[in-house]
């Protein structure tokens, strides 16, 4: 790639430099031993994807963007890796929760895989982790720019906020991270997330693999460049660990969920902990984080037919 064209992405010059020179320029926590990283894996911010048809099972092009998401998940572990970590737990937190393709990940790392589970995205985490990654995330239901934009559910919600401020997923997981004290380290996807994370977050570490040119299109990388600059990004994110702080809201915490239709809103008002506060948004207050969480997943899950 030519440094001329990174001026249509939003990325640093740091991005494109050899692993080796990243690691070299870092601070001491580099060299740091025994790290234990958490990676949550999405895939509407992967490299190349852009609508249905590289999203699900039934598109043509779904088996080669689950390579892709793959892929960025090893190069963020060998970024990882390569700073200092010698533990990862990857939750595979896209559709149906079995995209990535398990003979193709290094096989000393463990996997959370499909429906539901505590903690949603985030399944696994608690306070033994030492930071946490977000590949392939996506922008929210609330903002107007991004591709695939929803939050939790493209179908059903319109907003999702905590304590009045909207929230893509990246905010709802940096905050359950940040009730185990794990701050969120790094992000990839496209340009309009990187921009909502850097602005709700803080500082973190992005990697910009694709701009953002409406709903379902977008100028993107290609997958080799782009697992390239995760893995140097997923490095000097780790390499610097120490510099980024956990996202922890404490409590209580308030929840508004919007939904596109009536029907569920009005239900979920027969509940005594919810409040229907106006046709089509509900109301709950957790006293914590892991609560919230805990009714937005029974929110999004229940099914009086569900079986077994």
């Amino acid at each position: 790639m030519h440094i001329s064209s990174l001026t249509r992405f939003p990325i640093r010059l740091a991005a494109i430099l050899p692993l080796a020179a990243i690691l070299a320029a870092a601070p001491p926590a580099a060299a740091q031993e025994g790290l234990k990283i958490y990676i949550s894996a999405d895939m509407e911010g992967v490299v190349g994807t852009v609508t249905g048809e590289q999203l699900g099972p039934s598109g043509f092009e779904y088996e080669r963007a689950r390579r892709w998401m793959t892929e960025e998940v090893n190069a963020a572990i060998r970024g990882a890796r390569a700073s200092g970590a010698t533990e990862i737990v990857v939750s595979d937190s896209h559709g149906n929760g079995q995209n990535l393709l398990l003979d193709e990940l290094p096989q000393d790392i463990t996997v959370i895989r499909s429906w539901p589970r505590p903690l949603a995205m985030m399944a696994g985490i608690d306070d033994t982790f030492d930071g946490a990654i977000f590949i392939g995330y996506h922008t929210s239901t609330d903002n107007s720019a991004g591709v695939r934009a929803h939050t939790m559910s493209s179908a059903r919600l319109t907003s999702v906020k905590l304590n009045g401020v909207p929230v893509p997923e990246t905010g709802l997981n940096a905050a359950i991270a940040g009730y185990f004290g794990v701050p969120i380290i790094m992000l990839s996807g496209d340009d309009a997330i990187a921009e909502e994370a850097t602005d709700l977050l803080g500082d973190l570490e992005t990697a910009v693999v694709k701009k953002a040119y409406g709903f379902h299109s977008a100028e993107t990388l290609m997958p080799a460049a782009a697992y390239r600059l995760i893995e140097e990004t997923a490095a000097r994110a780790v390499a610097r660990i120490e510099d980024f702080e956990p996202w922890d809201l404490g409590g209580p915490i308030e929840l508004e969920v919007s939904f596109k239709n009536y029907r569920p809103v009005e239900v979920l008002g027969y509940l005594e902990i919810a409040e229907r506060i106006d046709s089509h948004t509900i109301r709950y207050t957790g006293t914590d984080m892991i609560a919230v969480e805990n009714f937005l997943t029974f929110l999004l899950n229940y099914d009086s037919n569900a079986a077994p």
